[in-house]
């Protein structure tokens, strides 16, 4: 195989995983998780681009101490934020497949 049959190739294997990236990225800004704290009290979606699209909080939540709320919200965030990052990883495996990348690479991109 000659040297310009190699470097096609590799333009193919770049523009391929360029383009299954950009696919996959677009598919993670609309892909949505939910998690919720204190039994549902508070629930959380989130795209797995991590941006946080609701929060919602029970209206008896209210009456509570402040300390409680923001204690609930701030782990019913941290779990979107575990599921998104799942998502986000399986996703970009995926769009990577048959790239030859190692584990964890693929978050890389």
């Amino acid at each position: 195989m000659n040297i310009n049959m190699l470097m096609q190739q590799a333009q193919r294997m770049q523009k391929d995983m360029e383009s299954n990236i950009k696919k996959a990225k677009e598919e993670l800004a609309q892909t949505e998780v939910h998690a919720e704290a204190g039994g549902g009290l508070v629930k959380v979606t989130m795209t797995g681009r991590y941006i946080v699209k609701r929060i919602e909080i029970n209206p008896e939540l209210l009456q509570d101490e402040p300390d409680m709320i923001e204690d609930l919200i701030a782990a019913a965030v941290n779990d979107a934020v575990r599921q998104a990052e799942v998502v986000s990883e399986e996703k970009m495996q995926k769009a990577n497949s048959g790239m030859g990348l190692p584990p964890g690479l693929a978050g890389m991109f």
